[in-house]
């Protein structure tokens, strides 16, 4: 996420779990596709032709029979200009919502007719004596009234597919099932866009794709990253995994972190070590600030201690535990006492790792305890055997 927001605002960010792709109700290289082209935006420039003036003087004309369509003039000036415009009825009624009066500086949208309420003249605050929070004031704008201005929309390809995909519409973005796109409607899309780079109407932002769990994905998913990334659309993949060598999914072969070596060659891999007990300390010091908890430095540096010791993460588990056994003997901050009480009442993997391997013959199905009886009957079968040779 902080990648994304160094390469820009409105640089698309894309966060996916290894397991969803089997889990939607599409083919897997198509979940794949839609999260590529949802960390790939498209910045598309517009042009637009404005009218920005101060609000004069409004005149709105009504039939004398209450029947029959309403017109009116609208007066608007710049420091420069001042011009009359003609209202239509749906004009009118834009200005009515808009509660638009004189001394208001407003902007109309030539090709659409929507009107922005940009906020009151500065020459018009002298009219009231108290204005609320909400009153903002503007500077009368300069120049002349119509004037031509450039707005600069994001999207993803991802929304482009599916607003051009007659099957689903726009409105399968806001239900969030979009189904599977056809491949003639992404091509008309990139070869629309790639017309768009041309003429300098719209750059490509390439985003950022997380793929949390990677080595859940299986082979036919990671042949399918590798020709995605040989893609001039391509955004940037940042891949997480836990595991060591292991086996890479729907094949027998193992390979580190349950990637093939060919993708894995194409990747910058980020080694991760172990943090420092300094560290340790500045971790549970920002924790305990952020839930809240005083805690003494005695107890702090046995926490410290437990950290290095087990884990980091059940050393910050310990901490709210930890305050609710101080808040219980009506303490105002965690002691020592209560971070050995709470290391007796919770074991950490290790701890529990020695109590199995020490009572694994007294839980169920166990298979150690039928591996030992296997073992232990092949050795009396073999002293059998060797009585009766005797």
């Amino acid at each position: 996420m902080g990648m994304a927001q160094a390469l820009g605002d409105e640089t698309p960010f894309t966060m996916l779990a290894a397991s969803e792709i089997f889990s939607l109700e599409m083919s897997k290289t198509e979940a794949l596709t839609q999260a590529f082209r949802r960390s790939i935006g498209v910045r598309i420039k517009d042009e637009t032709e404005l009218i920005e003036g101060e609000v004069v003087e409004i005149i709105i004309e009504r039939p004398a029979q209450g029947q029959g369509a309403k017109s009116g003039i609208i007066l608007l000036k710049t420091t420069d200009m001042e011009a009359k415009y003609n209202l239509g009825t749906k004009m009118i009624e834009a200005l009515n919502k808009e509660k638009v009066q004189s001394g208001d500086v407003i902007a109309i949208d030539k090709a659409s007719g929507k009107i922005s309420k940009l906020g009151r003249s500065l020459s018009r605050s002298h009219d009231y004596d108290a204005m609320g929070a909400m009153a903002r004031f503007v500077q009368c704008p300069q120049g002349e009234l119509q004037k031509r201005k450039e707005v600069v929309h994001t999207v993803s390809l991802h929304e482009i597919d599916v607003i051009n995909s007659r099957s689903q519409g726009f409105l399968a973005l806001f239900a969030g099932d979009t189904g599977e796109i056809k491949s003639e409607v992404r091509e008309q899309i990139d070869t629309k866009v790639s017309e768009w780079r041309g003429e300098g109407k719209a750059d490509i932002v390439p985003g950022v794709l997380f793929i949390d769990e990677v080595h859940m994905l299986d082979i036919e998913c990671f042949s399918f990253l590798n020709r995605a990334l040989e893609s001039d659309l391509a955004p940037v993949m940042v891949l997480a995994t836990n595991r060591g060598i292991t086996t890479i999914r729907g094949t027998n072969y193992k390979s580190p972190h349950g990637i093939p070596i060919d993708l894995l060659d194409r990747l910058l891999i980020i080694p991760t070590k172990e943090y420092s007990e300094s560290e340790i300390t500045r971790i549970l010091h920002i924790r305990c600030e952020e839930e809240d908890v005083e805690m003494s430095e005695e107890a702090k540096t046995m926490l410290t201690k437990i950290g290095k010791l087990t884990s980091l993460r059940y050393a910050i588990h310990m901490i709210t535990v930890a305050s609710l056994v101080s808040q219980k003997r009506q303490a105002t901050e965690v002691d020592v006492d209560d971070i050995k009480k709470v290391y007796s009442l919770f074991v950490d993997v290790k701890r529990s790792t020695e109590f199995l391997t020490a009572y694994q013959s007294q839980f169920l199905f166990s298979e150690v305890q039928e591996k030992e009886e296997e073992e232990e009957d092949e050795e009396g079968d073999a002293s059998m055997e060797e009585e009766e040779e005797e």
